[in-house]
């Protein structure tokens, strides 16, 4: 009795150890043997919870080893803990980076990832192509996530790094394809006309029955005029120049642009002059007040309101039109994205650039009741 209470005694400090493989024996049927069944059954439970642990844990290394998103895991005091095969190649070669400090391997990181990091949060950043030939400028693009939280009480910090440039190329390709569709389909849809009435033209100039030929050749400008403004459109949009901010007083800013689009002020604009290109901010208001009369909204319902924030202005473009689902909300600002039959997608994508360009934002939101608002924030300078 005595050497099983011993025994009781060691499998249960190997339980504290983590080792589950030990079990016992008592030959007598009494008392004691239900004891020892019941000891034997814990332990084979604990066997078996211990080798699905095994196995969990081994399956997820091998999926975080392999993953092709490079993972550092840092601790607070600055050595990595835990960094996967892809974090090694990127950054030390394939060698193991566990137990090394982060500040001395990026030493030898790229600039870029140094100044992604420098900025806090998370972020693209871009960088030359690992064992590209030199003769050929070909960049990788990367995405920079960033984790903190605490594990066993300390904090700690996980680094994320994701290859896009494969992605990026993809989505770079269908583009392309779309942009050589939409340009196909309008240079069609006004060649075909204009084929048509030159021949139409010539043969009328043939019979010395001219009295048409004004109406034709009026047509074929209106036509020409039309492929000029959609090629132009294109063009503004690839060529967008860095913006030249110049300081403007709101009012004269507005009744400039009231002489080209209508639209009703709500409230009165900020007193206090803003910093921004007018030219392109006059070309994104432009477009968003054009879509806004487009969307079927009643004239009078398109309006404009201008607000200033804490450290920004805020620019409201709101109609009464039926606004927007959420398939479209989602895409409205993608270049090329467009439900109208003859649209470009280039209004709101443009007003977009400009935005961003000036180190602003632009959102859509459907309003209660019906309609929409698109909304600039423009920091101040």
């Amino acid at each position: 009795m005595l050497s099983l209470f011993r025994a009781l005694t060691g499998t249960v400090t190997s339980y504290q150890d983590g080792d589950f493989s030990f079990s016992l024996h008592w030959p007598q049927n009494d008392e004691l043997s239900d004891l020892v069944a019941a000891h034997n059954a814990l332990g084979a439970v604990l066997r078996k919870q211990r080798l699905d642990l095994v196995q969990r844990e081994l399956l997820l290394d091998t999926m975080v080893q392999n993953t092709p998103v490079a993972m550092l895991l840092v601790s607070d005091a600055g050595p990595i803990v835990y960094a996967n095969l892809a974090a090694r190649q990127l950054l030390n070669q394939g060698r193991r980076l566990e137990g090394h400090q982060l500040e001395d391997i990026l030493a030898h990181a790229s600039p870029a990832l140094l100044e992604a990091l420098a900025r806090g949060g998370d972020g693209l950043f871009t960088t030359k192509a690992t064992g590209a030939n030199t003769d050929i400028d070909e960049e990788d693009v990367y995405h920079l996530a960033r984790r903190s939280f605490k594990l066993n009480g300390r904090r700690h910090e996980l680094l994320l790094l994701r290859q896009l440039t494969m992605e990026l190329r993809r989505q770079e390709v269908q583009t392309w394809k779309k942009v050589i569709r939409v340009i196909s389909h309008e240079l069609n849809n006004s060649l075909a006309p204009l084929t048509s009435l030159a021949h139409s033209g010539a043969e009328l100039v043939r019979r010395g029955q001219t009295e048409r030929l004004p109406q034709i050749l009026g047509t074929i400008e209106e036509r020409t005029r039309h492929l000029e403004n959609f090629i132009l459109g294109y063009a503004r949009f690839a060529k967008l120049p860095t913006p030249r901010l110049e300081t403007q007083h709101w009012q004269g800013f507005l009744t400039q642009l009231g002489e080209q689009v209508m639209f009703k002020l709500v409230g009165e604009p900020p007193a206090e002059p803003c910093a921004f290109d007018p030219a392109q901010l006059e070309q994104a208001l432009l477009n968003l007040l054009k879509n806004a009369h487009e969307s079927g909204s009643p004239t009078d319902e398109v309006s404009l309101e201008i607000r200033r924030l804490h450290d920004a202005v805020r620019i409201d473009v709101l109609d009464r039109g039926p606004g927007m689902s959420e398939a479209v909300l989602t895409n409205a600002l993608v270049p090329f994205y467009s439900t109208k039959r003859s649209g470009t997608g280039l209004g709101l994508a443009l007003a977009r650039e400009i935005a961003e360009a000036h180190g602003g934002r632009i959102t859509l939101t459907n309003r209660e009741g019906g309609g929409l608002t698109v909304t600039i924030i423009l920091p101040l300078a």
